[in-house]
Order: C-alpha cells, then structure tokens, then sequence
C-alpha cells in the first residue's frame, strides 16, 4: 500500500460523533415502605411487589448481638401413609434492638440477605415467654 492508499482509508473511515445525552438524574428519597411491601405510591395505584413470606415461631436462641434463632413448626402430609408430620426448620432473624427473650412467640419476615445465614427480621413479639 502506498501512502496515498493509507490516507484514503483513513478518510472513508467515519467517526460517530453523536452528542451524548446528559439526562437528569432522580435525587429523590425513596418512600418508606411498610409490612405488605408497598409505599404510599403503589398503594393509591394498586401496584405492588412481591409478597413476602411470613412465619411465626418460637424463639429458642437469644445468644448473639441483634439475632435470634426461630423454630418454625410446619405440619406436612407425609406422602406415603398420609399422616401428619411436624417439621422444625430454624431460621435466623434480625432484632435490632435486642427486645426478644428466649421462649417468646414471634412473628419474622423475609428480607434482604443480612448475612450468610440470616435473611428474616422479627416483626413483632406476639407472646413473651413466662
């Protein structure tokens, strides 16, 4: 190639020089959310996100800063002799204050992953322990 080629090359070749579009960016808070996960927004368009899933249990470990282990009972069919199973699974809750006792009956929601194991926060302590 010579360099009248070259050149040529270069000037056939076209730079998109397109203006790039400063949009404005939304600065706003978000609205709080409550229990049902909606805001004051959704509620009055009947939008809403996913329900979140809610357990109620027992309390049977306060031992850590701001968590409590919960067993939750689930009664299950068995599959083959049909009888009813009690199934405990425990679950890892968030209290941030610290406000639950061992033995307590607890209502906890799911919520964002806290840590590895714990992705549900108490809602609300419906029976203290005696």
């Amino acid at each position: 190639m010579s360099e009248t080629e070259q050149t040529e090359t270069i000037n056939t070749e076209t730079i998109n020089t397109e203006t790039i579009n400063t949009e404005t960016v939304n600065t706003e808070v978000p609205e709080a959310i409550d229990a049902t996960g909606t805001n004051a927004e959704q509620a009055e368009t009947g939008e809403t996100r996913n329900a979140r899933k809610v357990r109620e249990g027992v309390a049977v470990s306060v031992k850590q800063d701001k968590t409590v282990v919960v067993a939750v009972i689930d009664r299950v069919r068995h599959r083959k002799y049909r009888k009813t199973v009690q199934r405990t699974t425990k679950l890892y809750a968030h209290d941030e204050n610290n406000e639950v006792r061992e033995g307590d009956r607890v209502r906890i929601t799911e919520t964002r992953p806290m840590s590895r194991l714990k992705r549900w926060r108490v809602v609300e302590i419906l029976e203290r322990a005696r």
